[in-house]
């Protein structure tokens, strides 16, 4: 499509830009869809465990919940607490936002479909997210309140220790592609179990890094049980508690949106992302595409069912469970998949 429009009497340079511009509109909008979608399927999961109905009322069985709920923060009065930083508090939610975008830019959908299929797609991507918490950082300092600020305070700890595990599981699956390309990574993992397996999650020796992976998601996206930042028995709303209308409703989308991406991350790294479960000529007929989103839809319910029914860790537990469980375990399966790694395919 890029040379199309290069070609063009827009010329080169404009020509990309006009291209570039719609192949990020086509990622971010049905983006921003797909999250008012997964918030309606998130409420009615939890319900359907507690043996609720959940939203039903506005649309067909409620599926316009979400839009309602969007119209109604946005016709909402913006409030900014007197004491507060004004330009780091309105700025906090926006960086949440972009961040939570901008990584979708190295996902691959299928084969060929990405936007930015760079060689160190999966630096950049853990490079990105990590900025994700400099937005619950401002924001809990910038509201000039004790409970944003404490909320703050353990969203930075607790997206630190939980980042280190996933760099060294990362570590694993890069030795294993022998790529940080994330479509290079994906096709590596075509017929790799009993020749016709398609997943390093149906590897032995991979799998319990698939497992790390998943609950360090849950972490990192401060999600149950896991959301100590926004424990309202004892923080009201978190680094949220301060904010209204859409400024509140930025750090929601932002949030989903990295839900989405672990999930997303799941299938890429462990689950064959486009690929089929099983390497059978028929399976190719379906579209790629629709594996990678059916693969989400799980992992996303997953995620779902785990916070409908885990309860919420102590503090003190989260952090045990980073820097005392995962990290050693993810450091000895380096150490083993490495010297696994030398033993059969370098032969040393």
């Amino acid at each position: 499509m890029t040379e199309w429009f290069q070609s063009t009497w827009m010329g080169p340079a404009l020509g990309w830009f006009v291209s570039t511009t719609i192949l990020i509109l086509m990622i971010a909008l049905p983006l921003m869809l797909a999250v008012a979608m997964i918030i309606y399927a998130d409420r009615k999961i939890w319900a359907a465990m507690a043996l609720r109905r959940g939203p039903n009322v506005v649309g067909p069985l409620g599926l316009l919940q979400s839009f309602a709920d969007g119209l109604k923060v946005m016709l909402q009065e913006t409030i900014i607490p007197s004491a507060a930083n004004r330009g780091l508090f309105l700025l906090a939610p926006i960086i949440t936002f972009t961040v939570a975008l901008i990584v979708w830019a190295v996902i691959p959908f299928g084969e060929g479909m990405v936007l930015a299929d760079i060689n160190v797609g999966l630096l950049y991507l853990l490079a990105a997210s990590s900025l994700g918490v400099y937005g619950v950082i401002i924001s809990g300092w910038a509201s000039n309140s004790k409970y944003p600020f404490y909320s703050a305070l353990r969203a930075a700890a607790q997206m630190v220790s939980y980042e280190v595990s996933i760099g060294f599981v990362l570590i694993s699956v890069v030795l294993w592609a022998d790529s940080f390309n994330l479509s290079t990574i994906v096709l590596a993992q075509q017929a790799h179990v009993f020749g016709f397996l398609n997943g390093f999650g149906f590897n032995p020796l991979l799998f319990p890094m698939a497992v790390v992976f998943l609950i360090s998601a849950l972490a990192e996206t401060a999600r149950a049980p896991f959301d100590l930042t926004e424990a309202e028995s004892e923080l009201v709303a978190g680094y949220q508690t301060e904010y209204s209308s859409m400024s509140f409703a930025l750090f929601w989308l932002g949030e989903y949106a990295n839900v989405l991406l672990m999930c997303a991350l799941n299938a890429i790294l462990f689950w064959g992302g486009w690929l089929p479960p099983v390497d059978w000529a028929p399976l190719y007929a379906v579209p790629g595409i629709i594996w990678f989103f059916a693969k989400i839809l799980i992992f996303f319910f997953v995620f779902s069912w785990i916070k409908a029914t885990v309860p919420r860790y102590r503090y003190d537990q989260l952090m045990r469970l980073g820097w005392k469980i995962f990290l050693p375990i993810s450091l000895i399966w380096v150490f083993l998949v490495s010297g696994y790694l030398m033993l059969t395919r370098y032969g040393a």
